[in-house]
């Protein structure tokens, strides 16, 4: 712990030491500016996309910096998501944002919804590779009018990379923590392995990715060991320059052992296997100067094996199949007084299940929104989601944004929205006895909120601050009177959540000496009301009090080396440092990279009863002529 403060205190120092060169080092750094970016989003092409709204990017600079191998891992350094990891390497995670549920979000790739409908425990079983991410998106707070249901605390962005040229890429690693297994599994040194490899394809109206990936491990304690298979394929079609046509397929496996996942300690010999498929396809037609159509279709296929008794398949078995199709029709409308954005949606999903049973709901949605721009300098974006489920019937989503630039440097931005989660079919209908039960007659959770906050972009220097307030009514949690009877959801109570985001990023030097320097928070201060005190609780006081990120990369011409510390702290459990490194040396398209993660060995626990690895070490080698 003192070895963390140590690091802590190293990288604050250095933090302000180096903002008070900032004077000194404007002209080295007048063409290195933190921009806003133009975000990949078929609502509205908006400068910064919702410029309005409180939205965190992760760019391929940082992806590139971070010690990460993962899309779970990576977003654990974006402040407000709470990454809850249950087998190590990405192998299972759920991710909430600014103190919601894993269900009270969704997941996007391109605008797409690929939220997986059976249970938020698979959303992030995406065959997605970090090299073929420009970036991520985290737009916080109830976001229906934007994206529908379900985006009550808000939305992850996955936008993929649109390669300019022909190229091949090749990554393998090993890790390992020295650690031997002592409890008889296998008797040898944790380690994980594992082997990428891709490719993309540019000719003058299309272009193409393809990649695939294995990665394996022995794990980090008794049946932890795993198993990751991936393959991921896109195309751009640009017949013309009114038209562009992007397909995105892919297939994910993961196999691993889950001791203590979700029923410890009885669950100590049980095993998972989740396969997921996709298909995207997306369009886009210009088709005059004001008018432009976004046709879309997006399909998840999801099986989940959970094995209670690895070895015995005739006994505790739960099967799961479930399917997924979201359909979109959406078009942009320049006018004289405003951009007007329109459009309707359709989702429809299927589940075929040992424990849950053969359930199916459609939802239908549509959307109308206009912003304008005042004075060249107020900004307002407002409209409504009007929304029917064929289980809960109609609801309409209202809400606003705004924001007021003084000057180049400083804006002031407001949002008020509205959001709804409809129960999944885990929530209605599993039959887990006796340690799960669901309930049919649930209800949609409602909630609104409203934030205000303000950016302060300057050359290589960024600050943001923002404040919110959030009400879910009907809030859905897991409870039961003692350990002798099953968890069941109920509308059981109203969740209220204060929070405060400050985010700082600062950039110096010149093109082949230069420091990154970044630093978040998030506080959040959640209340439960109506809660009946003699209920235990599953997931209600789970959510994240504390939150703190701090980065420090320093790259010298080949040589690149990235500290970064992460302070959690949870309602319900002690607080916790965890302190990462990776040291990369670049070699003309060739890189070696060394990775230390959880330097200081803290034990910690994110999910269920896992605990996550200690010190891990991974040493790579990476080809990369993209």
């Amino acid at each position: 712990m003192k070895n963390t403060y140590v690091a802590l205190a190293v990288f604050t120092t250095l933090f302000s030491s180096y903002a008070q060169e900032q004077n000194k080092s404007n002209d080295a750094i007048k063409d290195t500016k933190i921009e806003e970016i133009v975000i990949y989003n078929q609502r509205l092409q908006l400068p910064s996309s919702l410029k309005n709204r409180n939205i965190t990017f992760i760019n391929k600079e940082q992806i590139k910096q971070l010690p990460v191998s993962s899309i779970n891992e990576l977003l654990s350094y974006a402040t407000g998501v709470d990454i809850r990891q249950r087998g190590p390497f990405g192998t299972q995670t759920d991710f909430s944002i600014d103190g919601g549920s894993f269900e009270q979000n969704i997941l996007l790739l391109n605008g797409q919804k690929i939220s997986d409908p059976q249970t938020g425990h698979n959303s992030l079983n995406v065959p997605i590779p970090l090299e073929a991410i420009e970036r991520i998106e985290i737009v916080r707070g109830p976001s229906a009018r934007l994206y529908g249901v379900n985006s009550l605390t808000g939305v992850v962005n996955i936008v993929t990379r649109n390669p300019k040229q022909d190229g091949l890429f090749a990554n393998t690693y090993i890790g390992s923590s020295f650690k031997k297994d002592k409890e008889g599994d296998h008797g040898e040194l944790y380690n994980n392995r594992g082997i990428q490899l891709g490719g993309t394809l540019v000719r003058e109206k299309d272009n193409h990715m393809l990649f695939g990936s294995h990665d394996s491990g022995n794990g980090t304690r008794y049946n932890t060991a795993f198993h990751n298979n991936k393959i991921f394929y896109q195309g751009n079609y640009t017949p013309n320059e009114n038209n562009a046509i992007m397909v995105l397929a892919g297939h994910a496996r993961s196999s691993f052992g889950a001791n203590g996942f979700y029923a410890a300690p009885g669950d100590k010999e049980s095993k998972e296997i989740v396969s997921t498929s996709m298909v995207n396809l997306s369009s886009r037609h210009y088709l005059s100067d004001r008018f432009t159509l976004l046709p879309s279709v997006a399909y998840r296929y999801n099986f989940d094996d959970y094995r209670y008794f690895r070895h015995n398949l005739d006994k505790a078995r739960s099967r799961h199949y479930s399917h997924a199709i979201t359909t979109n029709v959406r078009g942009e409308y320049l006018a004289d007084f405003a951009k007007i954005s329109f459009g309707g949606e359709m989702r429809y999903e299927e589940i075929n299940s040992t424990n849950i049973g053969d359930h199916s709901k459609s939802n239908y949605g549509l959307y109308a929104e206009m912003q304008r721009e005042f004075f060249d300098k107020l900004d307002v974006n407002v409209g409504a989601y009007v929304n029917y489920n064929s289980k809960y019937g109609w609801e309409v989503f209202p809400g606003i944004d705004a924001s007021y630039s003084f000057n180049d440097h400083w804006k002031a931005t407001f949002n008020a929205g509205t959001a709804s989660r409809i129960p999944s079919f885990t929530d209605l209908y599993l039959d887990q006895r006796p340690g799960n039960i669901g309930n049919p007659n649930l209800l949609p959770e409602k909630a609104y909120q409203v934030e205000i906050g303000g950016k302060y972009v300057n050359k290589g220097f960024r600050a943001e601050a923002f404040a919110f307030y959030r009400d879910i009514d009907d809030f859905i949690d897991w409870i039961r009177v003692d350990t002798t009877v099953p968890y069941q959801p109920y509308n059981a109570s109203k969740n209220k959540t204060k929070g405060f985001n400050t985010a700082l990023k600062y950039k110096l030097g010149n093109q082949s000496e230069y420091w990154d320097l970044g630093l978040s928070y998030t506080y959040l201060s959640p209340k439960i009301e109506n809660k009946a005190e003699d209920k235990i609780s599953k997931y209600a006081i789970e959510s994240l009090r504390h939150q703190l990120v701090g980065t420090v990369n320093y790259t010298y011409n080949k040589l690149s080396a990235t500290l970064a510390n992460r302070f959690n702290e949870r309602i319900s459990y002690k607080s916790y440092w965890l302190t990462d490194v990776r040291v990369n040396y670049n070699m003309n398209k060739y890189s070696v990279y060394l990775d230390a993660q959880n330097i200081f060995d803290t034990t910690y626990i994110e999910a269920g009863a896992v605990p996550m690895p200690g010190r891990w070490f991974m040493l790579g080698i990476k080809y990369n002529g993209l």
